[in-house]
């Protein structure tokens, strides 16, 4: 939707624009959420949402939209040939939401326009429902807003877009409701994580931080195993000794206090000028190493005797992730995932069970309400 704003704001002048996003994906699908098409009432079609397997079907919507001026979801499949529905030749599924935008979307449009111009992060919440409401969020100022506040600002912060509140299974569509299934869509940079190793490990983490938001780079200097056939869920796969390949980062200012960054090599000529490089830099906020408790005391060893300092020392996760009693590479990426998450909202990573007050901290204590994300569809916009 970022290149259509500008064509939005210039077309609502002559009447008003239909607006079609992706809000919802499953499967391999030709645009990723927030993909956006407009339609003018003189026909005129600016952008695509598939490449064009289903965007003739969403001008034909999207005409009947400006119409009637109500709004409509509609879901596309995988295509089938023996069937004239028109399908997505991927095999994916989609979700598309039209509605009608007119003159008095213009602030909303403008307010958008002026963050993303200044590089502020935003996001666009729009209730999927027939007349749809619209809520322009930044990340110092999320207010209370129909219970999805929390909601937002979560998926704002994670850099992230998705679908939050009731489903409509539960919720007809059109109906209002309290806290309504809504469209949040970020105009953010994406938790980053860079995972140091090629190994089994490091792709069950890959796999395991994508799917909470995060974009995954991972970096080993070995080619024969670092390639993006054996890492298919990293954003970015870089042959390269790590600590050059973070010291890079760093100085270019592509990492930020919201970076983590996982070494699971075992390979003290590999993990201690990384972890050096990460421990003494304020531009990474987490460092963990994955390992024994033998291997830990052999790594702190190497790093003293590398000139770190014990006070960045306290900043070593290691032995990496929480305490879950598992084994394989999947098990333990999520106990990962999980110390990275714990960490980030101040959690205990003891059993909720065992512990007293409201499950949802922060929501409790900036709302007064115990209100949790209950349908998020994370992905980098």
């Amino acid at each position: 939707m970022h290149h259509l704003i500008a064509a939005l704001l210039d077309r609502l002048d002559a009447g008003p624009v239909a607006l079609a996003r992706v809000v919802a994906t499953s499967g391999p699908t030709p645009r990723q959420l927030g993909a956006a098409m407009a339609v003018t009432t003189a026909g005129e079609v600016i952008g695509s949402l598939s490449g064009g397997c289903v965007d003739s079907a969403i001008v034909h919507t999207a005409t009947d939209v400006l119409d009637t001026g109500c709004a409509v979801a509609t879901r596309f499949g995988p295509a089938d040939l023996d069937d004239v529905a028109v399908g997505l030749t991927c095999g994916g599924e989609i979700e598309v939401f039209v509605e009608r935008l007119d003159t008095d979307r213009v602030g909303d449009l403008g307010a958008l326009f002026s963050a993303l111009a200044i590089g502020r992060p935003v996001a666009v919440a729009t209730t999927l429902t027939t007349h749809p409401v619209w809520r322009i969020n930044h990340a110092d100022t999320v207010e209370r807003w129909r219970g999805l506040d929390e909601d937002i600002a979560d998926l704002l912060d994670a850099g992230c877009s998705g679908i939050v509140g009731a489903d409509d299974t539960e919720v007809p569509f059109g109906c209002a409701a309290d806290r309504p299934r809504t469209f949040v869509q970020t105009f953010s940079s994406p938790r980053r994580l860079i995972a140091v190793g090629a190994n089994e490990f490091v792709r069950a983490l890959t796999t395991a931080a994508r799917s909470i938001g995060y974009h995954v780079t991972v970096v080993d200097p070995r080619p024969v195993f670092t390639t993006a056939a054996r890492f298919p869920d990293a954003d970015e796969v870089v042959v390269g000794w790590p600590d050059r390949y973070l010291d890079s980062e760093i100085e270019s200012g592509r990492t930020d206090s919201g970076t983590a960054v996982c070494v699971m090599t075992h390979d003290a000529k590999i993990d201690v000028p990384v972890l050096r490089s990460a421990l003494r830099s304020c531009r990474v906020g987490f460092v963990g190493a994955l390992g024994s408790r033998r291997t830990h005391t052999d790594r702190i060893a190497r790093l003293i005797d590398a000139g770190v300092p014990r006070d960045d020392l306290d900043r070593l996760r290691s032995p990496l992730g929480l305490d879950l009693g598992g084994h394989t590479p999947s098990e333990v990426a999520i106990s990962v995932v999980a110390q990275l998450i714990s960490e980030r909202n101040g959690g205990s990573g003891q059993r909720i069970q065992d512990l007293d007050g409201p499950i949802h901290r922060r929501a409790a204590t900036e709302t007064g309400s115990e209100t949790g994300a209950e349908s998020v569809q994370s992905s980098t916009t």
